[in-house]
């Protein structure tokens, strides 16, 4: 699963986008470089009922911003991703690949 699809399946799951859990960590203060995934993670899961992986990605885009290596892009496989910036704003606006 690519890291964007993991953020995608977030978003079905719970019917929030990633800029909102973004928001919502930063209204705990889990933006803060001292928070440990491990915080975020529990907050997650008991909230959420997010498994670990996809509590991962959002760890990623809450500690680290939309910018994933580019090494995961235009790779083969599953994991491969269409682009280094992950789309934050929700499925419906996501701008369609031409």
């Amino acid at each position: 699963m690519s890291f964007q699809a993991y953020l995608d399946t977030i978003e079905d799951k719970t019917g929030l986008t990633p800029r909102e859990f973004i928001s919502l960590a930063k209204a705990r203060s889990f933006d803060d470089p001292t928070v440990k995934a491990g915080t975020i993670i529990t907050w997650l899961k008991e909230e959420y009922d997010l498994g670990r992986g996809h509590a991962m990605a959002l760890v990623h885009v809450i500690k680290k911003g939309p910018q994933i290596d580019a090494k995961h892009v235009g790779t083969s496989g599953s994991h491969r991703d269409e682009s280094d910036t992950l789309w934050l704003d929700g499925k419906a606006t996501r701008p369609q690949a031409s």
